[in-house]
């Protein structure tokens, strides 16, 4: 259990020295991720960025997940639950174009400029936790396609299947609780309040 995402991220920063990660920057998933982000970055001294992935909502039902398209256009698709719901190439195509749009715009709002060079860096991309990895799946394939050296996951909280399917994506997954049981990632802290847009920004100044 954690007290809140500050705890959190001490917490992951103690396992991911542990394991001997050493990353040369830390991206986060806004906005949940950042204060997780943010302790993780100061421990290793290395800068702070995003990366912005949105969940490819059914159009009959947007919640439900049917993968994931990052900033770039990175795209994950949970293949086996689009075919349950039988939604067609087209459709799939027209809601992975909006929801593009919406993570640029999303990413512009944390980031003035380009997404940040990784060419040959060792590269940890946090989160406050995993749940389904739709959009931490986007997100690594937008890291991998900037050509980093090594790509390291850290959450503090997940299920242990996620997390092992992100082994297809990342060079190493650090994770500091696996639940047998796992329920809702708000479930494994004390304080697990919405984080704002502005409060979100002022962990990357």
């Amino acid at each position: 259990m954690f007290r809140d995402r500050t705890d959190a991220g001490e917490q992951l920063a103690d396992t991911v020295e542990r394991r001997g990660v050493d990353p040369d920057i830390v991206l986060t998933i806004p906005r949940g991720g950042l204060p997780v982000g943010r302790v993780v970055a100061d421990r290793f001294d290395a800068p702070l960025d995003v990366v912005v992935a949105q969940k490819i909502g059914a159009p009959s039902n947007p919640e439900l997940a049917l993968g994931a398209v990052a900033e770039d256009g990175s795209v994950w698709r949970n293949d086996g639950l689009i075919e349950q719901v039988t939604t067609s190439d087209t459709q799939f195509e027209n809601e992975r174009s909006r929801t593009r749009e919406a993570a640029r715009e999303k990413a512009n709002r944390y980031r003035d400029g380009s997404f940040p060079s990784l060419a040959g860096k060792r590269v940890a991309v946090v989160d406050d936790g995993l749940a389904t990895g739709a959009t931490m799946r986007a997100c690594l394939q937008c890291v991998r396609a900037a050509d980093p050296e090594q790509i390291a996951v850290g959450v503090p909280v997940g299920p242990a299947d996620r997390l092992d399917e992100l082994r297809e994506d990342a060079d190493e997954v650090v994770c500091v609780e696996t639940p047998a049981s796992f329920r809702a990632v708000g479930a494994y802290y004390e304080r697990f309040g919405q984080v704002s847009d502005e409060e979100a920004m002022t962990y990357l100044e």
